[in-house]
Order: structure tokens, then C-alpha cells, then sequence
């Protein structure tokens, strides 16, 4: 399986209204729920007004369109990360799923999916 390493770092926040979310940006998620409005986007993007926020994330994306198979390529990833105590913030697409580790442990999660034989670009 190839996995692409995301090229920015990554910050996932609250924000209290959508209008303060850049709709423009290049890369970016948001969850709406009855209790918050998240977002998850490049640094640079964070928006002025956030009601909390961790920075310090880096990403790698699934390549391919994985679709909705009953073992997810995620549940696989997810396993193996915890399994080497590197926490993850995970994302899904229709077409596939991002996995988010934090910066310090990113280079160690790297080498754990390489061992395991997931190509990383």
C-alpha cells in the first residue's frame, strides 16, 4: 500500500463560525457536530479566532480510492501505530483516509510503516 506524506504541518483547532474558515485554502477538514465546529488545515490557515487548537501535526494520506471495505485500511494503519504507542488523529474522505501523527513522533512512525511494508513518498 503507498502512502503520501503530507508536505505542511497541520493544525487542528475549534473555531466558532464557519465564515472564519478559508474555504479557498488547499487543504483543510471540517466537522460540524452539535457540540463543535472543528477544523483541521495547514498552519498558516489556522484561522485568527479558534476557541483552541493543537498544533504540531503531520500527515500522511492513503493513496487510491479505498472505498467502503469492511476492514478499512485505517482500522490496519490505526492497529499498527498503537501498537508501537504512536497516537493518531485520523480523517476520512469519501475516496480515502488521512492519518495525522504528531510532528515529534513522525519520523518514528514513518520507519514503523516502512518495516511493516507500506511504501511511503
Amino acid at each position: 500500500m503507498l502512502l503520501r506524506k503530507l508536505p505542511y504541518a497541520l493544525t487542528v483547532c475549534k473555531v466558532l463560525s464557519p465564515a472564519e474558515i478559508n474555504l479557498y485554502a488547499d487543504f483543510f477538514f471540517i466537522g460540524k457536530t452539535d457540540e463543535e465546529l472543528s477544523l483541521v488545515c495547514i498552519t498558516s490557515d489556522v484561522p485568527v479566532h479558534t476557541t483552541n487548537r493543537n498544533d504540531g501535526w503531520r500527515g500522511f494520506r492513503i493513496e487510491g480510492e479505498l472505498g467502503f471495505a469492511p476492514v478499512s485500511s485505517l482500522s490496519l494503519l490505526s492497529a499498527l501505530l498503537f501498537d508501537h504507542h504512536i497516537d493518531i488523529f485520523a480523517v476520512s474522505t469519501f475516496n480515502t483516509d488521512y492519518i495525522l501523527v504528531k510532528e515529534a513522533q513522525f519520523d518514528r512512525a514513518t520507519g514503523v510503516l516502512e518495516k511493516e511494508g507500506y511504501v511511503i513518498q
